[in-house]
């Protein structure tokens, strides 16, 4: 893929065997044809915000990014903080594709303004399934406003 290529989605996952099933879901029903995979939250943050070895990325923000919440250096609920924070990625979807079904993370994670919350099912077609539902909804069915930041900012009158 050519570094100026727009990406889809952004996986971010630090499971390997879980990065390339879902990788595998995406491609299997022709979604996400434009996948960038990073393996922890820092490097999504970095990938994200332009900062690190990402800083020249001239590829724009993904319609999707798929986020694990348990993951080294940065967790995923402190992603999606900074993400919301940060007026540049503050309405970027973002999915939460985790195995924790704890209810302290389903929690935090709405309270931050996560767009989905998703337990990966354990059961292999069940997981390819759920993958498929995700990608159909925010890459297919769903419609963003792409007018950016400065979108909700409400003119001053004359």
């Amino acid at each position: 893929m050519h570094p100026d290529t727009p990406i889809e989605v952004l996986l971010v996952e630090d499971s390997d065997d879980d990065a390339e099933m879902t990788m595998n879901a995406l491609r299997q029903y022709r979604l996400g044809n434009r996948v960038v995979r990073v393996r922890d939250g820092q490097e999504a943050l970095d990938y994200l915000l332009l900062k690190g070895s990402f800083s020249g990325r001239r590829n724009g923000m993904p319609k999707l990014v798929l986020l694990d919440i348990k993951m080294p250096r940065v967790d995923g609920l402190e992603v999606l903080r900074e993400l919301r924070a940060d007026p540049s990625t503050a309405r970027l979807p973002v999915v939460l594709l985790t195995s924790s079904a704890e209810e302290r993370d389903l929690h935090r994670a709405y309270q931050l303004h996560v767009n989905s919350y998703i337990v990966k099912p354990v059961n292999f077609e069940q997981f390819v399934e759920a993958i498929r539902e995700v990608g159909m909804y925010w890459l297919v069915f769903n419609r963003l406003d792409e007018s950016g930041p400065e979108a909700d900012q409400v003119p001053e009158p004359p």
